[in-house]
């Protein structure tokens, strides 16, 4: 048997290309949208992809296994489960199979022992494997994001990102029964999940990329808790705001996604192409380090820097109706750039531009705009700013700067309309990256007098300046009522 683990960084996730090394036959299972890297994984081991297959309905990125097992005349393996809502709406084209709990399947002498987990997902499935030719004892289980190292698949999603009123509670006593069903598994089994350290899909979720199931039995806190109701309270609460794109992915992965739009050259944008797009509404987005933005940049333009979370800001705060521009200096940031949209379904990439363009602003325009940068103190010996905390909901519980406003990330260019215009504001978040992309946002927004803090609340706390923790505006002086804020959370 061979096993292959294909890590994103940007999106936290796993897929697996496993195969028969005596046959030729392999599967690859949740691969995500970059399709090319599987088969090129597949043709430098001569192997040949029969099975394509995924754990669940993904919420976090376009799912490639369609569009995968039609590149390669592979069998499409989908769950059967998730009742009316959350059946695949291409679960009878023709080279699909559907699965259910008991159902076994084997790709060359390696077992697949199908399990139906219901949890995260009402449809989720995992997948115990057994390299019968070693033994008849099952070798690791493909958890997707049942279980993962250090803790187990939110089951809040639906509810909180995909609308779905009334599921998470439902879906969390169906997780603790599922966790509670794999009992009946040898401690040696190994775990291979879905999601690694960053994933938005659990709370606390390890670096690890593997585990074995007897470990997660000793310190993962979600097999320590035998009563449902402690088990249920614990798990969903704490959860971090479901990024805004979620919903979408869930929609598009359930009812079927479309190909990859081809890589090909973009034109490069001179001043008059790049004002004839922002007038049409395009989205400009600037995908430079925060320090470079900081220093210069073209007005009513975000900052996304590329770098591990720019898939989950991208997808969050681009909207995806527009058209979208990308500026950078580098070819390369603009490539990493354009395959992080890709995966997460922005599709209108139309242009390009680069110091260059900068340049001719600059020369027609005068001065381009900046991002003024305090460090912590400035907020002890300073009353004019309001003071605008970024990061998500738990954080912000756990502990925040005494008089601050709380908006998420997330949430930010829609609440912007509660700030008040006349009055100089600071963001910041944990460390300065959030909180720059929200000054990116706010500036875009017409906001003039926007100062990123350096170093965040972890310098503010660092200090042994007072915190405030909990959510009660009376008691932490939150200064802006938010009469538009979502009744739910991102």
């Amino acid at each position: 048997m061979l096993l292959e683990r294909m890590y994103d960084d940007a999106l936290a996730q796993a897929s697996y290309l496993i195969a028969c090394r005596e046959t030729g036959s392999a599967i690859v299972v949740d691969p995500n949208r970059d399709i090319a890297q599987y088969v090129d994984a597949a043709a430098r081991r001569s192997l040949r992809l029969d099975y394509v297959t995924e754990t669940h309905i993904h919420a976090d990125f376009v799912s490639g296994a369609r569009e995968l097992a039609r590149a390669t005349g592979a069998t499409l393996l989908l769950s059967g489960g998730g009742g009316s809502d959350w059946q695949y709406a291409f679960a009878h084209d023709e080279n699909v199979r559907l699965l259910a709990h008991g159902d076994r399947f084997e790709v060359g002498h390696v077992r697949f022992d199908v399990r139906h987990v219901p949890g995260h997902t009402p449809e989720h499935l995992a997948f115990v494997v057994t390299d019968l030719t070693s033994s008849e004892q099952p070798i690791g289980m493909l958890s997707g994001d049942f279980i993962f190292v250090g803790d187990v698949g939110r089951p809040d999603l639906l509810e909180r990102a995909a609308n779905a009123t009334g599921s998470m509670e439902r879906l969390a006593r169906q997780l603790f029964r599922s966790i509670h069903a794999t009992a009946d598994l040898p401690d040696f089994l190994q775990i291979w999940p879905g999601h690694g350290e960053g994933s938005a899909c659990g709370k606390s979720l390890g670096a690890l990329p593997s585990s074995t199931l007897g470990y997660e039995r000793l310190v993962n806190w979600a097999f320590q808790l035998d009563d449902e109701d402690t088990f249920i309270r614990k798990v969903l609460a704490g959860q971090p705001e479901p990024p805004r794109y979620f919903a979408r992915m869930k929609t598009i992965n359930r009812d079927g996604p479309a190909p990859a739009p081809p890589m090909r050259d973009l034109p490069e944008l001179d001043l008059p192409a790049l004002e004839r797009a922002m007038d049409a509404r395009a989205s400009v987005i600037d995908v430079r380090s925060t320090a470079e933005f900081a220093a210069g940049h073209i007005p009513s333009t975000i900052n996304i820097p590329v770098g591990t979370s720019f898939a989950t800001w991208a997808g969050s705060l681009i909207p995806y109706d527009r058209d979208i521009v990308l500026l950078a200096d580098t070819p390369e940031r603009i490539t990493s750039a354009r395959r992080l949209l890709m995966l997460v379904g922005h599709d209108r990439v139309t242009a390009l531009g680069g110091r260059t363009l900068r340049d001719e602003w600059q020369r027609h325009h005068g001065p381009l705009v900046t991002v003024t940068w305090i460090d912590y103190t400035a907020l002890t010996t300073s009353t004019r700013r309001l003071v605008v905390d970024v990061r998500g909901q738990p954080e912000w519980e756990a502990g925040h700067i005494p008089g601050a406003t709380h908006l998420f990330l997330g949430d930010l260019a829609e609440l912007a309309r509660d700030l008040p215009r006349d009055t100089p504001i600071a963001l910041h978040c944990r460390g300065g990256t959030r909180s720059s992309i929200a000054a990116s946002v706010l500036q875009a927004e017409g906001f003039i007098d926007v100062a990123n803090v350096i170093g965040g609340f972890r310098a503010w706390e660092a200090a042994g300046l007072p915190v405030v923790a909990g959510d009660d505006p009376a008691a932490t002086g939150e200064q802006v009522p938010h009469p538009n804020r979502p009744s739910h959370a991102y």
